[in-house]
């Protein structure tokens, strides 16, 4: 155990915080020496600027937003690294019941089929332009954002252009519901309580997931200041200690009750607790009378859920380089690479024996079926990752990945 530290971090109230909370609630971080004040912040642009101006030595962050600082794309940059991933999935397309009446009309199934959903979206979109009509509009929580280059690819892999078919613009994650219920935007790609909380209120219908689109993809991460990870290493390395073993408690089936009720208090989530316990059976409410069980919806802990693959980074550079979000170069493509950390990850969790891969990177998409892959000490399976369309990512060959998409 390291000396006793203090660690401020930020936070934004959705379930995939759930792991940073578990970690202080259910007292991981204390048996680490460590006493880390969790911050419940508004917007993912106050986590950017705060971490940036030193109120947080660490925070929960949208995955590409660490890479985004590190290549001189935000206000405030500075230099970040990611030592453990939050978990993968979790995040869910939802529309308006206007929208979704329209897109049944054009063939939309009752499943989240990202294939068959998009195609009717396209055609409603197609007939919106012929009839002059405004696009469709659809927010995302933060240019940088998971939410928004998923969103992206599922749109254009369905034949829709995310630039001209439809509109995207920033909302913050708790306000999705109510820009949703207003009128004010047609649909939102966002991370769980929030499509739920949508669905409850009658106000949407679930298109397509996450886990749909990319199966067990990266969602959320810890995010850290270099200087802090370099100067606090004995620090850090606690942290992600104790991280690892709340993500492991979060993981059991036999603490979702538990949890989804830590979830609900007033300083976390402040709903109810039924909002809650989709993301962690994956049986959601989708809406409009739809059902459907979801496997692997969100997963905390298994299948490498919480190591910091810099194939995933390099996926989200990909997709900033595609959406002109940053100019591709050979030095972009290793800060991108180098932003994600699996030597702390592996300095801190090697001594206690948690499984872990081999490599750093792994060819994303590829797996169709359950396979295990070398490991120290003990074995480590991970699962089907494939996308809705096909297509695989290998970080060996970026260029190659980037000149297909266009």
């Amino acid at each position: 155990m390291v000396a006793t530290a203090d660690i401020t971090l930020g936070f934004m109230p959705l379930f995939d915080s759930a792991v940073l909370v578990a970690s202080v609630e259910k007292g991981f971080a204390r048996d680490e020496g460590l006493n880390v004040r969790l911050v419940r912040e508004t917007s993912w642009a106050n986590i950017r600027d705060r971490i940036a101006v030193g109120h947080f030595q660490a925070a929960h962050m949208l995955a590409p937003m660490p890479i985004a600082s590190n290549l001189g794309l935000t206000p405030l940059s500075l230099n970040l690294v990611v030592p453990f991933a939050l978990g993968l999935g979790g995040n869910a397309v939802t529309v308006s019941l206007g929208l979704w009446q329209a897109m049944s009309e054009a063939g939309a199934g009752p499943s989240v089929d990202p294939a068959v959903n998009g195609a009717a979206l396209r055609e409603v979109a197609a007939a919106r332009r012929a009839a002059g009509l405004p696009a469709p509009r659809f927010a995302v929580v933060h240019p940088f954002s998971g939410h928004n280059y998923e969103l992206r690819y599922w749109l254009a892999a369905c034949g829709i252009d995310p630039d001209g078919d439809v509109e995207i613009v920033v909302v913050p994650p708790p306000l999705m519901p109510d820009a949703l219920q207003t009128g004010s935007i047609d649909g939102f790609c966002v991370g769980e309580p929030w499509s739920s909380v949508a669905v409850a209120r009658g106000a949407g219908r679930i298109a397509t997931v996450k886990a749909a689109i990319w199966r067990l993809s990266p969602e959320k991460v810890l995010g850290v200041p270099e200087h802090f990870a370099k100067q606090n290493s004995d620090a850090l390395d606690a942290l992600v200690r104790a991280l690892y073993r709340a993500s492991a408690w979060c993981g059991e089936s036999a603490n979702h009750e538990e949890l989804a009720s830590l979830m609900a208090g007033p300083d976390f989530l402040g709903l109810p607790r039924e909002n809650l316990m989709p993301i962690l059976t994956g049986r959601l409410a989708l809406g409009a009378g739809g059902r459907e069980d979801i496997p692997e919806f969100f997963v905390p802990h298994a299948k490498g859920a919480c190591f910091p693959w810099q194939s995933h980074a390099l996926w989200f550079y990909s997709q900033m380089v595609r959406w002109g979000h940053v100019m591709h170069s050979p030095s972009n493509v290793a800060v991108a690479r180098d932003t994600y950390r699996p030597d702390i990850y592996r300095r801190a969790l090697g001594p206690v024996g948690a499984p872990m891969p081999g490599a750093n990177m792994k060819v994303e998409g590829a797996l169709s079926v359950p396979a295990a892959v070398g490991a120290s000490r003990s074995g480590l399976v991970l699962g089907p990752d494939g996308f809705f369309d096909g297509r695989i990512f290998d970080p060996d060959l970026v260029d190659d990945y980037l000149a297909a998409q266009r």
